[in-house]
């Protein structure tokens, strides 16, 4: 079911989950301290002091909210909202008691599920680079689940410093706006959530952009991926992107950096799944003496530009955006041989001296 937007409508509804989450985020922040959702420094994190890490509590009910105010009952969105209840509720108990990333794992496919199956959002049908696949039961629900599974995690993944993961949400929700309106789509299930997204996270990252008063915590980065995920598999359904390549292309940058943790990992023969560290493109930025805002700002631009590129594709503006994503792809993979994201060359050589 289709809602009619307009521009005053947009701004409405940004504006609404805006406020919501900027009264919302400071109640989450004293209720962490009373149930021990805190993220307590240690090798890992970047955080010199105990921080609150339910932030995505607030996100979530600022996004419901707005829901009940502005957003039309159907199967889909029923299913969205359960399955948002589920990774919220393991992703809280990890923020409470870290539990292993099988559990988390768990949590994740059960979402999933419940979207795949009760909500009736299935890939069976998959175009890249002009090449048109059909997928037969049930090999649609398994890349269905392993397509969501692997941006639930990518969001999560980036969720490592200050303003990271929301601000990368964010400029993600911005696009599938900007092309479903200028191919006036906008007002199925997709805009919908990336609308009230975009102002639920905007007013938490008043709180979370450097320095940080609280973390958006696992319940947050994974309702995050999740919403992510349904945005892009929903507006393929409904032709809001010609091609699943095109949310692909939006989060090219924490995409890449999971596929290069990966890698990484393998070739330091670690389980590239569950050993966490501290190479992420982030952690490289602040090795290279770069601010946690400036590393931001790198980041941010990145992405802005991979999402410009896509706008461009989906106008039909083809050989500009290809030529703009070599010349992205070309800055971004130099960024990544200055750092030790794959290898520690740069020790090496300190090591040396």
């Amino acid at each position: 079911m289709r809602l009619e937007l307009n521009i005053m409508n947009i701004l409405l509804m940004i504006f609404s989950t805006f406020v919501f989450s900027l009264i919302l985020v400071p109640i989450f922040k004293k209720i962490a301290f009373h149930i021990g959702a805190i993220d307590y420094p240690n090798a890992r994190r970047l955080n010199k002091v105990p921080m609150p890490t339910i932030g995505g509590l607030a996100v979530f009910f600022s996004f419901l909210l707005g829901y009940m105010i502005f957003g039309r009952g159907s199967t889909e969105m029923l299913a969205i909202l359960i399955a948002s209840f589920v990774i919220l509720f393991v992703g809280m108990i990890d923020d409470i008691k870290p539990i292993s990333a099988k559990y988390q794992f768990i949590g994740q496919s059960i979402a999933i599920f419940i979207i795949m199956f009760y909500g009736k959002i299935v890939v069976d049908e998959f175009t890249v680079l002009g090449l048109h696949l059909v997928f037969p039961m049930p090999f649609n629900y398994l890349f269905t689940w392993a397509f969501m599974l692997g941006i639930i995690n990518a969001i999560d993944l980036s969720d490592g410093m200050d303003g990271l993961s929301s601000g990368i949400s964010i400029i993600f929700f911005l696009t599938v706006l900007v092309i479903a309106m200028m191919l006036h789509l906008a007002g199925n299930i997709d805009t919908t959530i990336a609308i009230l997204m975009i102002g639920a996270l905007l007013g938490f990252l008043v709180y979370n952009f450097p320095p940080a008063k609280l973390y958006i915590g696992d319940s947050g980065s994974n309702f995050m991926g999740l919403m992510v995920a349904v945005t892009a598999l929903y507006g393929y359904k409904v032709a809001t992107f010609t091609s699943l390549l095109i949310p692909l292309a939006i989060l090219a940058t924490p995409i890449f950096d999971v596929l290069f943790s990966i890698l990484r990992r393998s070739l330091q023969k670690k389980n590239p799944f569950t050993t966490p560290d501290k190479e992420h493109l982030h952690h490289q930025l602040l090795k290279m003496k770069f601010s946690t805002k400036a590393s931001l700002a790198v980041i941010y631009t990145m992405n802005l530009g991979f999402s410009f590129a896509t706008i461009l594709y989906s106008l039909g503006y083809l050989r500009y955006s290809f030529i703009l994503y070599i010349a992205l792809m070309v800055v971004f993979l130099f960024l990544v041989l200055q750092t030790d994201i794959l290898f520690p060359h740069r020790h090496v050589k300190d090591e040396k001296k």
